[in-house]
């Protein structure tokens, strides 16, 4: 692959991931499935990606903050360091607060100051009766992993499960970061200039996640292979006729909240069905209309927003962002410098 368009894939990721992010985070559980309120997203971004259109600049949360802490530390040490990144987490929580965290990481947090991260792993453990989460916290932030160690496949799951298990122990967790993680991979290695054939992108995360969620044995599922299954509906969903599933048929199959199996999938699906013009979202940007089309679907629309505008932009690289939309949005020229550091980062390994 050209260089220079990596390099843009990387940058582009990076803005997916605060765009998605800064765009979703004002309509979170909010019910957009209305004409109405739909009508009210369109024209909203229609006037953020306007000329001098003045508005106050949409603040990022605890997705995007987490995200840059990983990037920073992959960056600044030159490997996964999971002390470092912890310490990250918990410096950037206290710095900022109300960035909108999650009450369990916040205990997390506070009990990894607590023990002045002598078992940085110990707290995620003790996590709901010694379960662990199974939210989405992990996935959100996982794109600088999958950018890190994207030439090396194996690589990119251990790193993937090491850092998720800081905050999330729970397979369902880790394995939602993982395909996540594995999906941004996906999308920087292909051309953006060929048409992204849906069906074969959807059969190879399948296999890869048959074997990843092989050992499941003592978790108390209540179905095998959980994510394997999601993507299995994803596939039907996504051949239905020209118009596409309606939406709360996507919620009601995958779902729009913050466990990650029920919206690391909704995610993907959200950046492979807007490959094709939808319904109700009026625009000629395929990233654009993948997060709007995630937003419109509420529930958790700033995570769902950020891990399908990770894909869109690992795809499509930078040039598909709209300058006058990242105006709007909190420290873009930050993320996207992030992108190119990591770049320049893994280049020199």
């Amino acid at each position: 692959m050209d260089l220079q368009l990596l390099k843009s894939k990387f940058r582009g990721s990076m803005l997916g991931v605060l765009t998605g992010d800064c765009l979703g985070s004002p309509y979170e559980n909010e019910d957009l499935l209305t004409n109405g309120m739909k009508l009210v997203l369109q024209k909203s971004l229609d006037k953020l990606e306007g000329p001098a259109y003045k508005a106050p600049v949409m603040q990022f949360t605890d997705d995007s903050a987490m995200t840059r802490c990983v990037a920073e530390s992959l960056v600044e040490r030159g490997e996964l360091d999971l002390i470092d990144l912890a310490k990250r987490f918990v410096k950037s929580y206290y710095q900022e607060p109300n960035r909108g965290y999650g009450a369990g990481v916040v205990t997390v947090f506070q009990k990894l100051r607590g023990n002045k991260f002598k078992d940085v792993l110990l707290p995620a453990r003790e996590q709901f009766n010694g379960q662990g989460s199974w939210g989405n916290g992990g996935a959100m932030r996982v794109t600088p992993i999958a950018l890190f160690a994207h030439q090396n496949y194996e690589n990119l799951l251990d790193l993937t499960r090491k850092a998720t298990e800081i905050t999330h122990t729970h397979k369902i967790g880790i394995d939602g970061a993982i395909l996540q993680a594995i999906a941004v991979q996906q999308c920087l290695h292909l051309d953006p200039n060929n048409a992204l054939n849906v069906c074969d992108f959807i059969e190879e995360l399948i296999c890869k996640m048959d074997k990843i969620e092989q050992d499941e044995e003592g978790l108390d599922l209540a179905e095998a292979q959980p994510y394997k299954r999601k993507l299995n509906v994803m596939r039907k969903l996504i051949s239905e006729d020209k118009e596409g599933p309606r939406s709360e048929e996507v919620i009601r199959h995958l779902g729009n909240n913050i466990v990650a199996l029920h919206s690391v999938p909704t995610a993907i699906f959200c950046f492979l069905r807007a490959q094709k013009p939808i319904t109700g979202i009026e625009t000629e940007n395929p990233l654009r209309r993948a997060i709007q089309y995630a937003i419109t679907l509420g529930g958790d629309t700033d995570t769902i927003g950020s891990m399908a505008g990770a894909l869109a932009g690992a795809f499509y690289g930078e040039d598909k962002f709209s300058s006058n939309l990242l105006k709007h949005c909190e420290a873009s020229a930050e993320f996207a410098h992030l992108g190119e550091r990591l770049y320049d980062t893994v280049s020199t390994q």
